[in-house]
C-alpha cells in the first residue's frame, strides 16, 4: 500500500523534478512538464504515459491498479490506486511517467 507521501518521496528522487501544485492538487515536474499530480479524490494519483496504446495496456493488464473516467479520453494519462500499489510498482510507475516527459535533453544529462 502506497501513500500520498510515498508518491511525493518517490516523485522527488527523480532527476530535475519539483513540486508544484496545479488543479489544486501537489504536482509534480520533470522541467516544465508534469508529469504526476495527486487527484482530488484521495488515495488516487494521476500519471502520464507515453502513448494511449501504453495506457491502455495498463488498463486491460492491471485493472485493479490503473483505471480512468471519461475526462481523461483521448489523453495519454492514467488513474492510479494507490492502496493497492506496493511502493516498488510506485516507483515504476512515476518512473515511467518521468520518462514519458523528461525532455531528451534532460534525459541525456542523467
Amino acid at each position: 500500500m502506497s501513500t500520498e507521501d510515498d508518491v511525493r518521496r518517490l516523485a522527488l528522487a527523480l532527476p530535475e523534478t519539483d513540486e508544484r501544485t496545479a488543479y489544486g492538487t501537489p504536482a509534480f515536474y520533470v522541467g516544465k512538464k508534469m508529469f504526476a499530480r495527486l487527484h482530488d479524490e484521495p488515495g488516487v494519483l494521476v500519471c502520464w504515459r507515453s502513448d494511449l496504446g501504453d495506457r491502455e495496456a495498463l488498463l486491460q493488464g492491471e485493472p485493479e491498479l490503473f483505471f480512468t473516467t471519461s475526462h481523461y479520453d483521448g489523453h495519454p494519462s492514467v488513474l492510479v490506486r494507490l492502496d493497492k500499489l506496493t511502493d516498488e510498482r510506485l516507483g515504476e510507475v512515476l518512473q515511467e511517467a518521468w520518462d514519458a516527459r523528461a525532455t531528451e535533453r534532460i534525459r541525456r544529462d542523467i
